[in-house]
């Protein structure tokens, strides 16, 4: 069995891909899946059947089909809203006037019948040239659609006034501003739908931009450069510091940090040396590397994360829009109606333009404009308010997803947290100056690379300008687990400690120290001179060990608390004693602990996924009131979490920000991405949060919720409208100019409901 994936063109609504889909199904041994939100057919198929096979009945069925771009098929959505939009603008700008006219007795003048038909003719042909195309592709295969009933409604409002005008003279009323208005009103939920439609390689786009483009190799022993699709296994190449890491492989030469965020998630980065694993795509933050190659291309990591997205993307089942599930019945019933007129009528023994003017007063009220509206601007009001709160939605499909959302499963870094290393805490051995501890520690760690050493200068740095750590002494927790001493027990601290010499302990000077002298050991600590005094700040097993300092056990204390709660502690010492420790965490962001309340509040269940430890994991998640915690996985784990809360039948949300959740947010029936992640999880998730604020994953849900409510309503009316006006047209008692009213009145009852969004929050 082979697979592949075709581009499909042509389709406008679900009855489309289910046509498709069903054709393909019978060939022998095929098994497809059409995707009308990403124009895509994922197929299966064995060795007698050929790619060229697929296409032809695709091709035979209406529509088109070819095989994606070798870099990724472009959006063939975005593609179609230009041209579109085109058709949008020309046919508003002819409709405003002829409206006008037709509404307005003040602005007739003598003539203005025909010069409405001017304007109007282009509309209700070039216009509406994508309705009448679908409708008599549809037709030749023996098919109705939305599209169908809109080219049907236009042609009879136009063919009617066309009658009117040239065999009545224009004593009958004409219908050419229902043509216009039909025409102008139906592209303008189609752009809206082309605009919001999401693509199918977006996401791989977005991963696969992530990888280096160009590898220095080592080719007798000189450094070349080459693009990345010349590196092979074996191959050795050389990573310099701020620079991506070309393919999957094991470090040879060179010790260094390594930013793993863009695959973790986690901002932590990992110590490597010669025999360690390094994957294609992670940061080099320190030294030289040297690596050897041992999986390109496809093979690596980052190329089967982006399979995994394809994947659970395509998995997906298509999503049917509600009009379009209604429409497989109601076009037809309509056509049988408006034809049952036209012949009851005639059988009647009713004169002919009487059973026209029935049948096409059937036509006219039964065009579904108000269901045309129903959806983009219910989507366009509701996405216009997400935007003031932060919230993208990026589609009508996503609104049906949000309804049974029972479980958000939360990634931890970026999301719960705030994804960057921060200082959160000092302790100063007694005796100790703190401000002199912090200015001592950042000159030693500002001229260090290391992404932890620059959160302890910047940290230090911030509250040296504050002054508020001058006049305190910071001492390790006690059994209490206190941080600080009580004012009294500073006070018996400060009195007995020895006289400072005043000239020797000037005031704090708003700058850290300089340095001499530095010297980095990859993985353990720095070293250096500042002020006269040999600085040391690194690990504690580097202290004792290397340099054979003792830890006091008050800071010891200190530091192991610190670690059980997954945070970095750094150990500070100069003239041969430890003075100091320094701990670096991802904080929690100040509203998580309220986001997690209000998701509990909407009878949400929390579940916090996240590839750290389970210490860190646990700790956060205490913090923040989640009682379920799943920790140390990888991206194909956090997926395949996903799945087993879907097989325990939940309807799970993601809520995530990294290239790590990508997967997991497509495979979700509900992905929210934070607007402050990768791009590649934007493109995943179904929802972006553009604050990076939590809180807001909870409006998300409700705004999405109140929005498609606010669609059943306008489909609801739409239809219920029908379903009255329909047997009284039929009967006679609706002229098509009142059809014409009724149908606008419904369009303005669409658009009312829609606008009450704007009071959402």
């Amino acid at each position: 069995m082979s697979t592949t994936d075709l581009v499909i063109g042509g389709m406008t609504c679900a009855s489309c891909a289910t046509r498709i889909e069903r054709k393909l199904n019978k060939l022998d041994g095929v098994t497809a899946t059409v995707n009308l939100a990403t124009e895509t057919a994922q197929v299966s198929f064995p060795d007698a059947v050929t790619v060229a096979d697929l296409i032809a009945v695709v091709e035979r069925t209406g529509y088109t089909a070819a095989l994606p771009a070798s870099r990724g098929a472009d959006s063939t959505a975005e593609a179609a809203a230009w041209p579109l939009r085109r058709r949008l603008l020309v046919s508003l700008a002819i409709a405003v006037p002829v409206v006008l006219l037709a509404m307005i007795p003040a602005l007739e003048f003598r003539g203005w019948q025909w010069v409405s038909l001017g304007l109007v003719t282009p509309v209700a042909t070039w216009g509406a040239w994508p309705f009448h195309r679908a409708a008599a592709i549809n037709a030749r295969h023996g098919a109705a659609t939305m599209d169908t009933l809109v080219a049907i409604g236009v042609s009879a409002a136009y063919l009617w006034s066309l009658y009117a005008l040239f065999f009545t003279g224009g004593a009958d009323a004409t219908y050419l501003e229902v043509a216009a208005a039909v025409t102008a009103l139906i592209l303008l939920g189609r752009y809206l739908e082309a605009r919001a439609k999401r693509t199918a390689g977006a996401a791989l786009r977005a991963l696969l931009d992530l990888g280096a483009k160009r590898a220095t190799v080592l080719r007798d022993g000189r450094e070349i450069s080459v693009s990345i699709e010349r590196l092979g296994v074996g191959d050795e190449f050389v990573v310099r510091p701020g620079e991506k890491i070309a393919a999957d492989g094991t470090v040879i030469a060179g010790s260094s940090a390594v930013d793993n965020s863009m695959l973790t998630g986690e901002p932590v980065p990992a110590e490597v040396g010669p025999g360690d694993a390094v994957t294609g795509g992670s940061v080099n933050a320190g030294g030289r590397l040297v690596v050897r190659a041992t999986r390109v291309g496809a093979d690596t990591q980052l190329a089967q994360l982006a399979r995994l997205v394809t994947q659970a993307q395509a998995g997906k089942a298509p999503v049917q829009r509600l009009a379009d599930r209604v429409s497989a019945v109601f076009v037809p019933v309509v056509l049988v109606i408006a034809v049952a007129t036209l012949a009851g009528w005639l059988l009647a023994g009713q004169p002919a333009a009487s059973a026209f003017t029935a049948a096409v007063a059937v036509l006219i009220i039964a065009c579904p404009c108000a269901m045309g509206l129903a959806t983009p601007t219910a989507i366009l009001v509701g996405t216009g308010r997400g935007a003031q709160l932060g919230i993208v939605i990026k589609g009508p499909e996503v609104l049906e997803s949000t309804r049974r959302v029972d479980t958000v499963v939360l990634d931890k870094t970026g999301t719960i947290t705030t994804g960057r290393m921060t200082l959160t805490d000092v302790a100063a051995a007694p005796g100790t100056d703190v401000t002199e501890l912090l200015r001592l520690a950042a000159a030693v760690e500002n001229a260090s690379e290391h992404p932890i050493a620059a959160a302890i200068a910047a940290g230090a740095r911030a509250r040296l300008a504050s002054g508020h750590e001058q006049d305190r002494v910071y001492f390790p927790p006690n059994s209490a687990a206190k941080y600080t001493q009580s004012l009294a027990e500073t006070a018996l601290a400060e009195a007995a400690r020895p006289a400072a010499n005043p000239a020797a302990t000037p005031p704090p000077e708003p700058d850290i120290y300089d340095i001499s002298d530095f010297s980095s050991q990859p993985g353990q600590g720095v070293s250096g001179v500042a002020a006269g005094h040999a600085v040391l700040a690194g690990k504690r097993a580097w202290l004792t060990g290397e340099w054979s300092l003792t830890i006091p056990p008050v800071l010891a204390e200190r530091a192991d608390l610190a670690e059980a709660k997954g945070q970095t502690a750094t150990f500070v010492a100069w003239d041969g004693q430890v003075r100091g420790v320094l701990v670096v965490a991802d904080t929690i962001k100040p509203t998580s602990r309220a986001a997690i309340a209000k998701l509990r509040a909407m009878g949400l269940y929390p579940v916090l996924l996240t590839g750290d430890s389970e210490r860190a994991a646990r700790a956060v998640a205490e913090a923040v009131d989640i009682d379920d915690v799943i920790a140390g996985v990888l991206p194909s784990g956090k997926l395949d979490a996903i799945k087993r809360l879907q097989a325990r039948r939940k309807i799970v949300a993601m809520v995530g920000d990294g290239v790590n959740d990508a997967a997991a947010l497509a495979q979700a029936d509900l992905g929210l991405a934070m607007g402050t992640g990768t791009d590649a999880a934007i493109e995943a998730a179904d929802l972006t949060l553009v604050s990076g604020d939590l809180r807001a994953v909870a409006d998300a849900i409700a705004l999405s919720r109140r929005t498609l409510t606010t669609i059943k309503a306008n489909l609801g009316w739409a239809f219920a409208y029908n379903v009255a006006a329909i047997p009284l047209a039929a009967s006679g008692l609706l002229s098509p100019m009142i059809a014409a009213a009724a149908m606008a009145f419904s369009s303005v009852f669409v658009v009312s409901n829609s606008l009450r969004l704007r009071s959402f929050g």
